[in-house]
């Protein structure tokens, strides 16, 4: 079960990586507005993801990547708390999503924790 976690969150970080570049214009409206350079970091973060969902899977590299998912997951989440702002403002019917993204970085966090030691 372990490893089917693993390679599922490596595929998940490799895709959601790759759609930065295919749809970076979703990952601009929920940009903070307090952060500069909104385009350059959307693409850097997507490179991010891809490495490190690449680097999970050797077992060498496993334990890094977990550790730098998780600083990956708490650097990015003032724009999941941006996307919760924005659809309240809007009154938008997503709201709830947004909503629910918030504790979902907590699982995302654990997940990755368990792939920090060897």
């Amino acid at each position: 079960m372990k490893i089917a976690l693993l390679y599922f969150m490596s595929l998940i970080y490799v895709a959601a990586g790759i759609y930065h570049f295919v749809n970076p214009k979703l990952y601009m409206k929920i940009m903070p507005p307090y952060f500069p350079w909104h385009l350059q970091l959307i693409y850097i973060s997507g490179v991010i993801e891809i490495v490190l969902g690449i680097l999970l899977i050797p077992e060498s590299t496993r334990p890094i990547a977990a550790w730098l998912i998780i600083a990956m997951l708490i650097a990015i989440f003032p724009a999941n708390i941006q996307m919760a702002i924005n659809f309240w403002q809007k009154n938008s019917p997503s709201l709830w999503m947004a909503i629910a993204r918030l504790p979902l970085q907590g699982v995302l966090i654990w997940m990755a924790w368990l792939y920090t030691r060897k």
